[in-house]
């Protein structure tokens, strides 16, 4: 009988692939900013963070460093969480219509005068007055009865001058957390100063405590208008001069005990 052959098993070739020039292989890095982020440390320091942030937060820390003149110092001396509270409840009353709630005022005024009834005052009810032009112009006329400001005006200049005029013409201001929360009063992003000129019967004795208010802590506070702020040192800063001042007085002890001795 004929043998029977027996196919050999062949072994699988390997395919050498050969290393793209344009995507090289390499291998991973565990150290900072590689491809292994370390299990239990806080790496943000070393994020580069978004230009808009290291501006925000370089401000920050330059009106600590440098010496902040009082009439921009005293934008820091908000009200506090309570009594922005109560303004801001007073206020919420008295928003102003929107575009869609004139318009129909307005035609519904117009019908009853078209159908020969003494229609009631086409005047748009007692509401929150905004822009700085218009507030400032019903300060300098003394229309203002409560003034509200932003603390985070930008730029500052916009409403620096703001506080003196109103102390000038003797109406009661407020400097208030976030231009966003002024802003929302008005149908607005954002408002750098809001007003009050006249509020209906029931709210006049809240408005008249509000008004007390602010003389006391802003009006009348003639330590918010010359204090000046910053110059607070980082910590190694801090740390150095401490070491310098012990050193000193080191320095002094010695120089008395040989006079002592002497």
């Amino acid at each position: 009988m004929a043998k029977k052959r027996v196919a050999k098993e062949t072994k699988p070739v390997k395919v050498v692939k050969k290393a793209d020039p344009l995507f090289p292989s390499r291998p991973r890095n565990s150290g900072i900013g590689g491809a292994i982020r370390p299990k239990g440390r806080d790496l943000s320091r070393f994020v580069k963070w978004p230009k808009y942030v290291r501006i925000q937060r370089q401000r920050a820390v330059l009106y600590q460093r440098l010496k902040v003149p009082p009439s921009i110092n005293q934008f820091t001396a908000t009200v506090g969480k309570n009594e922005a509270a109560t303004v801001f409840n007073l206020f919420n009353k008295y928003r102003p219509e929107t575009q869609a709630a004139k318009k129909q005022r307005v035609k519904e005024t117009a019908a009853t005068v078209a159908s020969g009834e003494d229609a009631d005052s086409d005047k748009a009810p007692n509401q929150v007055k905004y822009g700085l032009k218009h507030v400032t112009t019903l300060i300098e006329e003394k229309k203002a009865a409560l003034v509200l400001i932003a603390n985070n005006v930008d730029p500052i200049e916009l409403v620096m001058w703001m506080p003196a005029l109103c102390r000038k013409m003797e109406v009661p201001f407020m400097i208030i957390k976030d231009k966003a929360r002024l802003g929302a009063l008005v149908h607005q992003k954002t408002a750098a100063c809001v007003c009050l000129t006249s509020v209906e019967k029931g709210d006049t004795a809240q408005l008249r405590l509000l008004q007390d208010v602010a003389k006391e802590k802003f009006n009348d506070n003639a330590q918010l208008n010359r204090k000046w702020g910053g110059g607070i040192m980082g910590l190694k800063t801090q740390a150095k001069l401490d070491k310098r001042a012990k050193a000193l007085a080191i320095e002094e002890a010695k120089k008395l005990e040989v006079r002592g001795r002497a």
